[in-house]
């Protein structure tokens, strides 16, 4: 396994139900999250929305940033 790619958080903005929200991301989690969007045919937006929605019917949810790395993770292991 290659060695991670190590660098600090990006910030980018992302448009959730028409309101700008910033996001700050390492940049291998902006790789892994325009991935996904593609995957399922999706802007990085739609997919951060869709993150967004299920974070909030957890019973205790996490920052927007925390549910999209939680949710790639998840979406890798297949856990």
């Amino acid at each position: 396994m290659a060695a991670p790619d190590y660098a600090p958080p990006r910030k980018r903005s992302v448009l959730i139900a028409g309101h700008a929200t910033s996001i700050s991301l390492e940049p291998m989690f902006w790789q892994a999250l325009e991935s996904a969007a593609r995957q399922r045919e999706l802007t990085i937006n739609a997919l951060v929305a869709e993150i967004d929605a299920a974070r909030l019917d957890a019973p205790s949810p996490p920052n927007l940033t925390s549910a999209i790395r939680q949710w790639l993770f998840a979406a890798r292991v297949a856990v």
